[in-house]
């Protein structure tokens, strides 16, 4: 088994008095594509803000490449080579696709950076045909791929996702999910997903864990979850797995 290059220890976290994690313990192992499930509300982007520092863990250890970032500054630890496509995109809407790039791959400190530029393009052909369209005018698939791109740009060893399939068309989250899988198969890039889309999410990771109310109720293989009869009636009402596609 690779090493742990991501790892959660009895994480709590709080807004206000509300506990909105609740003892949490995650392990990314290098290499990895680990995805963690659940309803909206769960806390699932919260641990994704925690890991990045946006909000902070009142207790636990979050252990990153055998450096603690628990109490690390934000911008700190996007300098470590991490890399996240949040929750919503976040692109900057007045700037252009190339603009948007190019603020990405500030964090690598890279002076040329067309070499990275031609990857994301080669990932994302219709980023190059828009790359001097203004963020703001793309459609919502084109710009969760910006966001995507945008953080490739700074040429991470872990990339974290916030819901890269929410509100797309299934051809578009089909798509997205491709490139992910050979972004981690051709370049080796850990990939941590929270994801409400469970069924692609499982089929792609190599393992998960599923949170209910702030706490990891379980965890296995993509595989083992996809066929736990928990995790259908729960998240997969309407997939037919077997047959890999919606049934009718």
């Amino acid at each position: 088994m690779n090493r742990p290059l991501l790892q959660v220890r009895d994480v709590e976290t709080y807004y206000g008095k509300i506990v909105a994690l609740r003892g949490v313990n995650l392990d990314v192992n290098e290499g990895e594509i680990v995805t963690l499930i659940g309803a909206n509300g769960a806390g699932k982007s919260t641990l994704m803000m925690t890991i990045c520092g946006a909000v902070r863990a009142r207790v636990g250890q979050i252990i990153y490449d055998d450096t603690d970032i628990t109490k690390m500054p934000t911008h700190d630890i996007m300098h470590m080579s991490i890399a996240q496509s949040p929750e919503g995109r976040r692109i900057f809407p007045r700037m252009t696709v190339l603009e948007n790039l190019l603020m990405g791959g500030i964090v690598s400190g890279e002076a040329e950076p067309e070499e990275d530029l031609q990857r994301v393009y080669r990932l994302f052909p219709v980023l190059k045909e828009r790359a001097s369209q203004r963020g703001g005018t793309l459609s919502g698939g084109e710009q969760q791929m910006l966001a995507i791109g945008r953080a490739l740009m700074s040429r991470p060893k872990l990339l974290l996702l916030d819901e890269p399939s929410l509100g797309l068309a299934p051809l578009l989250v089909q798509q997205i999910f491709q490139v992910l899988g050979e972004l981690n198969k051709n370049e080796g890039i850990t990939i941590f997903l929270v994801e409400q889309n469970a069924y692609h999410a499982l089929r792609l990771a190599d393992r998960g864990y599923v949170m209910v109310n702030g706490r990891i109720t379980l965890t296995g293989t993509g595989k083992e979850l996809l066929a736990s009869k928990e995790i259908r009636e729960a998240y997969l009402e309407g997939v037919n797995v077997t047959n890999e596609e919606p049934a009718p």
